[in-house]
């Protein structure tokens, strides 16, 4: 579940930006998406909030899917068979490796085979495809899908949305809903062992530090914190340091976004040269150089961390809700006693506020030639009750009921069926409800109400989504779309900025470079257009705001 990291955009005239929006907002205004009288075959007529898709005649959608390693791609599977029985609708499927799906993605929508459907896309990875017309804008469509126009006006997302827009005021990728911001990625810690020495569940990063050198302290001869999720060849980018910039206010690790918003300036900046990156390293250095975190830890695979931990030579490793289960505990299963635990993910200098960037997931793009579909029009009826109904994510999640799962996740009776497994529940069933069934698939289950991101969390993982929901949520960064031509120079000049700054981190965060360098450091990514791309995202910025 990786990725939680993403990126960036200008709009015009406001009046397209208004209208486009208005799609979006469940507004009754219609974009100029053009006559749509000769795509609606097989569409349904009123189709509306609450209602079951079902195309009016058989229909074939072709669907790029991602063949996920843990449970790859059956064209038998229970979820296929029963989606066409309920909607009459089938997928003429290119299954595409994990590893290669992004590859694979951008040859064939360059070159125009690219399947109708598009999911498991992260913005902005479609600013990529727009100045060629490969896809879609998508918000101009927004008018044909009640559920998700329903959802971003309840659950207030436009500001959201906005910043997917693009100079022409649209925005070409459909991306998945949450109700709340939802965090899953902290920290694993053996909790026997900080019983064993009296030491409390650390709430901030400070205590994280005191922790981790009574461990250090107890066991001088371990590193009490080695970690995984590292990416080579940019092992600047891993998830310990993108949750620790989310803690000092930028953007770093995989979270590494290259501009970050200054709300008390009212501009922009870069991540990588702000004092709170500084600070964060500070922290990082500080860990390393009094050997609490593992300098290995940027760079090794994710079977050596596992092994260090399940072998007891380290207490501490990154996680999220399915690892804690399916990998930590399985892993220290051979040790007499041994219990661990996802902690709240520790406060930082900005306080216990999350960012507004997780109510906004992975999605679709639609490929160009769907609009030359006579069925273009049920296409996205389809799309919107499949990822945005309640009951279309109920099934792409849980299945069939009866037969996955009984009850429902409104009132809370919800239970997957004793004979089937899926994460932390039910872990001995035989049968597996991805593998097995291809329900709960990451191409379509995404977003979704608080109720149902919930039905799928052990007590304890509702206790940490509780605890996290007491948070703060930060303002929406603003919207600052580039146009194609300035696009094409900023991902130069952010390409070649962001190599550094993750080059550069390592180096501080190993000490190998001392933080006494840091105006130096500045000072060389001004030699390498900081200021001019900075300047160039600021213009964008402006532009927006003098055209709303």
């Amino acid at each position: 579940m990786v990725q939680l990291s993403r990126r960036q955009l200008l709009a015009t005239a406001a009046a397209t930006a208004a209208v486009s929006l208005a799609g979006c907002d469940g507004g009754d205004g219609e974009a100029d998406a053009g006559d749509l009288d000769g795509n609606k075959a097989g569409a349904m007529d009123g189709f509306k909030v609450g209602d079951q898709f079902r195309a009016t005649e058989p229909l074939t959608f072709s669907i790029m899917m991602l063949s996920n390693p843990n449970y790859p791609f059956k064209a038998n599977w229970s979820f296929l068979a029963e989606l066409t029985k309920r909607t009459n609708v089938s997928f003429e499927a290119t299954a595409v490796p994990g590893s290669d799906y992004n590859q694979k993605r951008s040859v064939v929508v360059s070159a125009g085979d690219a399947p109708m459907i598009i999911p498991k896309t992260y913005h902005p990875d479609e600013e990529a495809f727009i100045a060629g017309g490969a896809i879609l804008p998508v918000s101009d469509y927004a008018h044909l899908m009640p559920h998700y126009s329903d959802k971003v006006k309840r659950w207030n997302l436009r500001a959201n949305l906005d910043t997917f827009s693009q100079q022409d005021g649209k925005y070409y990728l459909l991306p998945g809903l949450h109700e709340k911001p939802w965090l899953d990625y902290s920290l694993a810690m053996r909790t026997d062992i900080l019983e064993k020495h009296s030491l409390p569940v650390p709430a901030t990063w400070d205590e994280v530090t005191t922790t981790l050198r009574a461990l250090r302290k107890a066991y001088p001869d371990r590193y009490p914190f080695s970690d995984r999720w590292s990416t080579p060849p940019q092992p600047g980018a891993n998830n310990l340091i993108g949750i620790l910039g989310t803690a000092h206010g930028t953007h770093a690790g995989w979270a590494y976004n290259s501009t970050t918003w200054d709300g008390a300036a009212g501009k922009f900046v870069l991540s990588g040269a702000m004092d709170q990156y500084r600070q964060m390293l500070r922290y990082l250095a500080t860990l390393v150089s009094e050997k609490l975190l593992d300098p290995e830890s940027f760079t090794q695979t994710d079977d050596n961390a596992r092994q260090k931990f399940a072998a007891g030579k380290s207490f501490v490793i990154s996680t999220n809700a399915q690892t804690l289960v399916s990998e930590n505990r399985k892993d220290i299963a051979k040790i007499p006693g041994a219990t661990v635990a996802k902690i709240p993910v520790p406060i930082g200098p900005m306080g216990a506020t999350v960012p507004s960037e997780s109510l906004l997931e992975n999605g679709i793009m639609i490929s160009k030639k769907a609009r030359e579909s006579k069925n273009f029009v049920a296409m996205m009826q389809f799309i919107d009750w499949l990822w945005y109904s309640d009951a279309g994510l109920m099934f792409s999640k849980w299945g069939i009921e009866g037969d996955t799962y009984t009850g429902n996740v409104e009132d809370g009776s919800f239970k997957l069926d004793p004979r089937v497994k899926w994460g932390g529940l039910n872990p001995s069933a035989p049968k597996d409800l991805q593998v097995d069934y291809g329900f709960f698939n990451g191409v379509f289950a995404y977003g979704g109400s608080t109720k149902m991101l919930n039905s799928q969390f052990s007590e304890e993982e509702k206790a940490f989504q509780a605890e996290m929901n007491k948070r703060t949520t930060r303002e929406v960064p603003p919207p600052h779309p580039l146009s194609p031509e300035e696009r094409e120079q900023a991902a130069l000049w952010e390409s070649t900025l962001k190599d550094h700054v993750f080059q550069q981190t390592l180096r501080f965060a190993l000490g190998q470079r001392p933080l006494s360098e840091w105006d130096a450091y500045v000072a060389e990514l001004r030699t390498k257009n900081m200021d001019q791309y900075v300047d160039l995202v600021n213009k964008a910025y402006q532009r927006f705001q003098e055209k709303k």
